[in-house]
This record gives structure tokens, sequence and C-alpha cells, in this order.
């Protein structure tokens, strides 16, 4: 399929909308005065410090909701302002927040249905609205929504959109794309589906595996066990990794995304000698800047002495978990929540989900005397949960339960 001509005659389409119905100031200041909280603006302003009593908290001087992510729900948020009475449907979670989802619930938002990886559009009618989430939708989907005759509200963040036209140039020069994501991830099925060959490699692990296949290290009916579900139909390996090109899933750790690319750039130059490392190996940025941001300032944060770290984020978010993963690889005692009722009001329990774990509610989640507590949260949630949180810390460390 010529992905990019199709997303030309989408483009020219009067039932697609990327702009939105309101303008960009509006939009900001509605979104604002949705999820924007006074107590975090005034601990940005405090050097992103706040003290109370014996606990001090830290925040990281990046987190929270990115430019894509208020883009996308306040877009969600008009598209059911513009069209009262109509019956609207969006394909996946706007963004991995359950809180931003719910409200969506609760203006009679549609989630398509899926099972075993299978969506069921066929409650979806011709007219009816449907809302592409920030993390965009695939190819095959938008062919049918088109299709059917749908209006299309396309709310995928431009860093996405880039990523898409990444693969596209790989496509167009015959290049495998070696996307570094979760193959499962909305998306990287999204960049997939724009990709010609492709594989999916999940972490520096996967990646090496791959690179000692090139230089005719590897098994080839173990590698092709190990990437079934992670690389394109018919995918041949004795073939396809001949000509590379890289890619990533923008939520991705962008360490370890940069180590990913100088390792497959090494590995042809390897294989192939510097005069033709270009005719087999091809590279652009598709790091988002938010994503660098955040993960920048958690390095930061690490570095500060903690007691304990909070990361506040959909369980289901990439991004999140990478900040935690961070944190993990300081030693810091951390906790991945999505909500603020996962901290007891009274009791100092925390009910979190360990890294790679399921949830688990642990006792004892603030320690007695002085403590330092630092907080930050994944781009999908608004600044008004971590106040939440933030208030729920305050409380508990007020306790008498605590106080020795």
């Amino acid at each position: 399929m010529d992905t990019q001509a199709f997303k030309r005659s989408l483009h020219q389409s009067d039932r697609y909308n990327r702009r939105g119905f309101a303008s960009p100031t509006k939009r900001a200041q509605a979104l604002g005065e949705a999820y924007q909280s006074s107590l975090i603006a005034s601990i940005r302003d405090n050097g992103y410090s706040l003290k109370h009593g014996r606990l001090e908290v830290k925040l990281a001087e990046a987190f929270g909701f990115c430019w894509g992510v208020e883009r996308a729900v306040a877009m969600a948020y008009e598209t059911r302002k513009h069209y009262p009475n109509e019956r609207i449907w969006i394909t996946n979670e706007i963004i991995h927040n359950p809180s931003v989802n719910d409200h969506l619930r609760k203006m009679d938002v549609r989630f398509i249905s899926e099972e075993k990886g299978i969506k069921d559009f066929s409650g979806v009618k011709d007219g009816d609205v449907v809302i592409l989430p920030a993390f965009g939708a695939t190819v095959q989907e938008m062919q049918l929504l088109h299709d059917r005759g749908c209006h299309i509200i396309d709310t995928t963040c431009p860093w996405v959109s880039k990523v898409w036209h990444t693969v596209e140039k790989h496509k167009k020069h015959t290049f495998t794309s070696i996307i570094h994501g979760k193959y499962k991830h909305e998306e990287t099925l999204a960049t997939s589906s724009f990709a010609g060959t492709y594989l999916v490699v999940l972490d520096l692990e996967e990646a090496k595996y791959v690179a000692d296949f090139i230089l005719g290290k590897g098994d080839r009916t173990e590698f092709l066990r190990r990437f079934a579900k992670a690389s394109s139909p018919g995918f041949d390996p004795d073939r396809d990794l001949k000509c590379l090109g890289v890619a990533n899933q923008t939520t991705m750790l962008k360490s370890e995304t940069e180590e990913i690319g100088r390792l497959f750039e090494k590995t042809m130059l390897q294989k192939y000698g510097p005069q033709q490392l270009n005719d087999h190996f091809l590279a652009f940025n598709t790091i988002c800047d938010a994503t660098e941001e955040r993960q920048g300032a958690m390095f930061s944060l690490v570095d500060e002495p903690l007691d304990l770290l909070v990361v506040i984020g959909g369980f289901n978010s990439s991004n999140t978990t990478h900040l935690q993963e961070i944190a993990i690889s300081r030693g810091l005692r951390s906790f991945h929540i999505d909500t603020p009722e996962r901290i007891g009001d009274n009791d100092n329990t925390i009910t979190h989900m360990p890294l790679g774990e399921s949830i688990i509610t642990e006792n004892n989640f603030l320690p007695s005397g002085d403590v330092t507590v630092g907080i930050t949260s994944g781009a999908s949630t608004p600044d008004r949960v971590v106040e939440d949180v933030i208030q729920k810390i305050m409380k508990l460390s007020d306790s008498s339960v605590l106080a020795s």
C-alpha cells in the first residue's frame, strides 16, 4: 500500500480534521481550567520544592502533560462540543491516564472494544465521528473509517507522525525498519503499519541478539521464533537484515534508543565497511523532545538526596514505566501509582505496580522522622492529579500513626 498517497487523499477529505475546532490559545485556556493546579504552580515557583512539617517534596523540573498530550485531550473535548448529538468513538484510550479517559466516557464518547488484539469496528456507522488518539492509529484502521464514511478527528501527536514519515523513508529506500518499541503498544502498531519490512526490538538485549545474527552468530529458527509477533509478515532475517534504518516508539528510554542506533551502525560498519555503510544503514532522530526532557529531569531528580520516589501515571503508560526504570537503576525506593487513591488515607499503605510485576499493597510507605519524597509523573498525567498525590502524602506525614 502506498501509505503516503493514502495520507494525502485522507488529509484532503472534508471528513478529516487534524486541527481541532478552537484556537490554540482557547484550547490551552480550557485545558488549564480543567487540569492545572495552583499548588503545583507554587512549588515550581519555589524551586520545585515544598516543605511541610517533617516532609519535604521535591518535584522533577519537567513532568506531566506534554504539548502533544494537551493537544490530543483538548481536541477530544472540543469534538464533543462540536458534535453534541452525533455518536462519537475513539479507537484507543486518548492517552494512558484513567481520569482523562473516564471523563471522556462521561461525555458519552465510546471506546472501540478489543479482544485478543482485534478491535471490533462493527458498531461504527456511516456519519459517526471517530477520534484517533495521541498514539495514532494504524493505516488499515484509517482506511476502514474513511471508507465507511466516518468523520475522523486526528489527534495523533506530531512526533509520532514524524516517526511514520521516517519509516516511510526506510520503505522508499527498501530498508528494513528496526523499531525500538513494544510490539503490542498502540503507537508501535501504528508505526509498523506505515513501514514496509520491519522488526521491533524491545531493548538493547534484543538489539544485540539481532546484531549478532547479522554478524553470523545466530540461529535462524530461533530468530524467527523469537520475533514471530514482532516482525512484518514473511520476514526473512537472512534477506531483510542487509539494509537497516532505525526508528523508535517515541516514549522509549532515550539513552537506550541512542545506544541501539549506535550498535546497528557499528554492526553494519563491521559487516560492510566504511565505504558501503550509507548503502546499508540509515538513521534519523525520532526521539520526542518532551520524552527527552522528562527523562533528563528524572536523572537530575534521582541525583538528589531522596528517601523515596513516587512516579505517577497510567500503569500501561510506556513513558511512565521508563521513568520508573531510572529510579530503579539508582537503587531508589520507588513506587509507580496511577491515581491518588492508591495511597491509604490513614493506614500508611501504598498500592503500586513494581516494574514488570502485578499490583501489590505495601505497608509502612512513609518512614517516621524527617522524610524527603521525590515526585514525577508521566506525560499523560494532569498537574491536578499530581497535586492530589502530594496532598495525600502531606496528610499522611501529619498522621499521629507516623509521629515518632
